[in-house]
């Protein structure tokens, strides 16, 4: 399973973004009886749900249609209700982190900072107005998205397991972001902490959640529903350190990210946490977290991260997790296995 295909079994993604699609017009309509500072404010939110690779929805998508599931409505309402999430939560990230673009680009925050002081406010004051707008997009979204549940028809006991699920990936994600702020304050996180903290933040709405959305609303036996979540508990947390190696050892013309990004900001990952218990840890401290470290500094840096074994320790990690998700596969429906294992396959590819 790729996340470039353009359909997952017999279901096309295509009709999740008609449900975004169709939710942002009617927003955009409402939002004119109150001005213009209204439909901009759901101009730019809509712009910033479109051009994602929609992982959430695939991941309902996935389990749902191996598991039998032929309900195009109701699947692709549930599966738009999380990718509205994400959206709400990267527009609420980036305000956390102080960013200004995404992917490039101006994200809500940027948009709106951007208009003001081409408005001629200063800075400042145009600063206060992006954050402003992100928080009030980010909560719209947020209070949109279980509303696409409640639209996906489906009634009784499944739907109160839907929108359980769904709360329960809000709430750990509430709980993951505020780890992650106080985690950035403290003292140096052990492993343990940071891999808990990226679990809650990430792992649980992008894996767990959708995978189990998929099975409940196909009416899977309890037993797969909770291997999926076990499932995705442990290819999430891979995934996770996935991403925080290649943040800094990756090639950015094959993953578009900067590998010296994360090195520049300090940022408290896997790696780092494991550095920080080794003997190379007084020769990496000072410069991490400089905004001004040059290439040459970096390349130094990722030397003596493989030097102390926070890279080894990395890998194993991933091999660990990957395994326990693997695992928890033999539980699953053939078919569905033999999905889930694609995504395995592709996921351990990434960091070879």
């Amino acid at each position: 399973m790729t996340e470039e295909a353009a359909t997952v079994a017999h279901i096309d993604l295509a009709l999740v973004d008609a449900c975004l699609e169709h939710f942002f017009t009617a927003s955009s309509a409402r939002a004119a009886a109150f001005g213009r500072p209204s439909e901009e404010l759901w101009r730019v939110l809509r712009k910033a749900s479109m051009g994602g690779k929609r992982f959430r929805p695939r991941m309902v998508l996935t389990s749902y249609t191996a598991l039998g599931g032929d309900d195009e409505h109701a699947a692709a309402h549930v599966a738009a209700a999380y990718e509205l999430l994400h959206t709400a939560l990267v527009v609420h990230d980036d305000v956390i982190d102080r960013d200004w673009s995404r992917r490039g680009r101006p994200n809500v925050a940027g948009s709106f900072r951007d208009t003001a002081t081409t408005g001629g406010l200063p800075l400042p004051t145009a600063e206060h107005r992006g954050t402003s707008a992100a928080v009030i997009a980010g909560d719209l979204a947020l209070a949109a998205a279980p509303r696409f549940i409640e639209a996906s028809g489906v009634t009784g006991e499944r739907r109160s397991r839907l929108l359980d699920l769904f709360d329960d990936a809000v709430f750990a994600s509430a709980a993951g972001e505020m780890a992650d702020v106080d985690l950035a304050l403290g003292v140096m996180p052990t492993v343990a902490e940071v891999l808990q903290m990226e679990r809650a933040k990430t792992s649980v709405y992008s894996f767990e959640a959708p995978l189990q959305s998929g099975a409940v609303l196909a009416g899977a036996p309890e037993a797969v529903v909770a291997s999926l979540g076990a499932f995705g508990r442990e290819i999430g947390i891979a995934y996770q350190i996935v991403d925080d190696l290649l943040g800094v050892f990756g090639n950015e013309g094959a993953t578009g990210k900067t590998a010296i990004g994360d090195l520049r900001e300090g940022k408290r990952t896997m790696l780092i946490a494991y550095a920080a218990t080794t003997d190379c840890w007084p020769d990496l401290a000072p410069y991490l977290g400089d905004p001004d470290l040059t290439e040459e500094r970096a390349a130094g840096l990722r030397a003596l991260l493989v030097e102390c074994g926070a890279r080894d320790a990395a890998l194993d990690h991933i091999r660990e997790h990957t395994a326990l998700a693997r695992a928890e596969l033999a539980a699953l429906p053939d078919e569905l296995g033999a999905r889930l294992e694609g995504l395995v396959t592709e996921l351990v590819e990434r960091v070879r």
